[in-house]
């Protein structure tokens, strides 16, 4: 069932002036997300939490279209992404499965050492949330360690590319597991046609990036202090992939990957926008974690 959009509250700052609004830098802290909206300040614009969902050990780099030297690691960081907004919270990826910790570290089939140390359940709980506080859930596509917990959040409207939508329940090769995901073909979903601004202000806004698979997108936040960033999906997994621009041999249909990044690159420099490639665990070590946030 498709959900009639909700009339959006009036809003501080557009796009162009979220930073100009801002106070200086933007605070910090691990105040619990549940009591965001309880600051003598007011919430924030956008407030992004960055949650541990699991790692992936790499066994053969190749996959990735790198050669063994090209590669600075063969590990791939597994994050998800809270975002709190003044309508609503949206869920940006929902990691490896939770019950994969109690089995951590274990190897996959194919080589690739999966761990899950810290469950996603109970990174909410540690701010005070359940999934059923979570509004929207979006997922950069459909592969087992993005899509890990998404039963969790069948109660959240889902906000899905159309194409991404037909490849998982129509039977998309590669990664993919119903079973981690069964329960959204009975949710409320949101099917997306392209770009789709989350809460009608410019602050979130999805963007179509197909090619990984029929329906990758990406999510654009609109920070204040780092700035504004892509969390990048899949479009890329390791930095050296967008450095040398090269195609996973397992993606979708590697013409549109390309595509993708022209686009997204070009949007990225339109937007004065940093990318942070979700997978790359160099950079995402250096990242605030949650109950930590940026905003």
């Amino acid at each position: 069932m498709l959900r009639v959009p909700r009339l959006l509250a009036p809003v501080l700052c557009s796009l162009f002036l979220v930073a100009a609004c801002g106070d200086g830098e933007a605070p910090t802290g691990d105040a619990p997300a549940g009591d965001a909206e309880q600051t003598a300040a007011g919430p924030a614009p956008v407030r992004l939490y960055i949650f541990d969902c699991g790692t992936l050990e790499i066994a053969d780099v190749g996959r990735f279209s790198l050669m063994p030297d090209e590669a600075s690691t063969n590990e791939l960081s597994v994050p998800c992404y809270l975002v709190e907004h003044r309508e609503g919270r949206l869920l940006w990826d929902a990691g490896l499965p939770d019950e994969w910790a109690a089995r951590s570290p274990f190897t996959q089939e194919n080589g690739t050492v999966t761990t899950v140390e810290r469950t996603l359940a109970a990174q909410l709980e540690e701010l005070r949330l359940t999934p059923a506080d979570i509004d929207y859930l979006a997922m950069s596509h459909m592969h087992y360690d993005h899509s890990g917990n998404a039963n969790m959040f069948a109660g959240s409207e889902w906000l899905v590319q159309r194409p991404e939508h037909e490849a998982a329940f129509g039977g998309a090769g590669g990664f993919v597991d119903q079973s981690l995901f069964g329960d959204l073909e009975t949710a409320e979903t949101r099917l997306l046609d392209g770009d789709h601004d989350v809460f009608g202000d410019g602050s979130v806004v999805i963007k179509s990036a197909p090619g990984h698979t029929p329906g990758h997108q990406v999510l654009f936040v609109n920070l204040v202090d780092p700035g504004p960033v892509v969390l990048s999906g899949d479009l890329y997994h390791f930095p050296e992939n967008r450095q040398l621009k090269r195609v996973p041999l397992f993606n979708f249909d590697e013409q549109q990957t390309l595509d993708s990044m022209d686009l997204i690159e070009d949007f990225m420099s339109e937007m004065g926008a940093r990318m942070w490639i979700q997978h790359d665990s160099a950079a995402y070590a250096l990242l605030r974690k949650s109950p930590e946030f940026y905003e």
